[in-house]
């Protein structure tokens, strides 16, 4: 009696050359479907639209200021109100005359007035209810001095023009402008906190991912349809490819709402700036998602990612932590090398600092040292994926048995 053999069975069906894309895809759709994170990305996208919107709306904002002044101030708080725009075209100020002191104290109590310039034995003092703002103290203080001085200089025959010629000090800078620089500043300390706040999300969601296909036995049935490898590449893209978009939404509401701001003339300096940024982030991530899948791989409960994700984790505080603080030769040589110039690097391109050939030196740097963990990650991820006993270190994996 003879047997047949099922075709279907007798050759089962090789998985598919691309299977790492479907788990790729698999990763991006239940992160999209997921409402905390959609919810999460736009509400990062409305606060940080409004934050712009605030500074655009402020930067354009003149405040107006009441000082009363009383028979003894009065005229010099006239002749100083008008200039005052000229010291800082953002405030303007207008006089209040009170008859006597005690009338300016109440419309000061009675916030009728911002402050009141009274008389002192030798010279004059602004009185605000609580405190007097930053911006009149400033401008309407520096034009009453003025005032005062133009008056004694008349009283005593001395040319006050003549006197103060080649008196004025600006500041200036050697290399770049102020407006830039002030931009380079800003950009380098948003470009670390994402950079930061990225990697630790979405890592720590990609080792928990991992370790949940563990325990609920997920893994055994994906790891017999499809490589591990695969499963790895997966799942490291997947996870990239959302930090990339999250972070190109927020680069892009940046972009346009900086361009609203007293910055926008120096955003064009900046765009290579950013573009680098992006590519570095890319490369940068994909090395740190990779260290967080082995985390994940490396425990057996969700309690022990936290443990396990430590070094990923000590990786995160290096490149934050290296961008933030480093300055001079320290930030140069932290700047080529793997994994800090991810960060640094794409700092000193924003604020003009690197020649044009230094950013391609650290990204191929960059480009080999996340292979080189990429090829370590690969090994202890398929020695350690399916080991479900208990918590693994790093020398157990690579010695495990596959």
């Amino acid at each position: 009696m003879s047997t047949s053999v099922s075709p279907d069975l007798a050759n089962p069906p090789s998985p598919p050359r691309r299977a790492w894309a479907l788990v790729a895809q698999r990763e991006v759709i239940v992160k999209l479907t997921d409402k905390a994170f959609v919810l999460g990305t736009l509400a990062m996208l409305v606060l940080l639209a409004a934050v712009l919107a605030v500074q655009a709306v402020l930067a354009d904002r003149t405040e107006e200021f009441t000082v009363a002044a009383t028979p003894q101030t009065v005229a010099i708080a006239e002749a100083a109100a008008g200039p005052t725009s000229d010291i800082d075209e953002n405030v303007v100020v207008d006089v209040r005359r009170a008859a006597d002191p005690a009338a300016a104290r109440t419309l000061v109590r009675d916030e009728a007035a911002d402050a009141w310039l009274a008389p002192t034995d030798d010279g004059f003092r602004l009185v605000g209810l609580r405190a007097v703002d930053g911006g009149l103290e400033a401008a309407f203080g520096q034009s009453v001095q003025q005032q005062v001085l133009a008056a004694n200089a008349a009283a005593g025959g001395v040319d006050l023009a003549g006197l103060e010629a080649g008196s004025t000090v600006t500041t200036g800078q050697l290399e770049g402008d102020a407006t830039r620089s002030q931009l380079a500043d800003l950009l380098g300390f948003g470009m670390a906190f994402l950079f930061y706040i990225s990697s630790l999300l979405f890592g720590i969601a990609l080792a928990n991912s991992v370790v949940e296909e563990k325990q609920s036995r997920l893994v055994e049935i994906l790891a017999s349809t499809i490589s591990v490898r695969q499963l790895l590449a997966g799942k490291i893209v997947g996870s990239t490819v959302l930090a990339l978009g999250q972070l190109l939404l927020i680069g892009a509401v940046s972009v346009v709402g900086l361009s609203f701001t007293e910055f926008s003339s120096a955003l064009p300096a900046v765009t290579g700036g950013i573009g680098w940024f992006a590519v570095f982030f890319l490369v940068g991530f994909l090395l740190v998602s990779t260290l967080y899948a082995v985390a994940g791989a490396l425990a057996s409960r969700t309690e022990d990612v936290q443990s396990t994700s430590g070094p990923a984790t000590i990786v995160v505080f290096v490149v934050f932590f290296g961008g933030a603080f480093l300055s001079g030769t320290a930030e140069v040589v932290a700047s080529f090398l793997p994994p800090t110039s991810a960060l640094i690097m794409p700092i000193r391109v924003v604020s003009g600092e690197a020649a044009w050939w230094e950013p391609v030196v650290a990204l191929v740097l960059l480009v080999l040292a996340t292979a080189a963990v990429l090829v370590a990650a690969s090994r202890l991820y398929r020695r350690a994926l399916l080991q479900t006993s208990g918590k693994l270190s790093m020398r157990q994996a690579w010695t495990a048995a596959t």
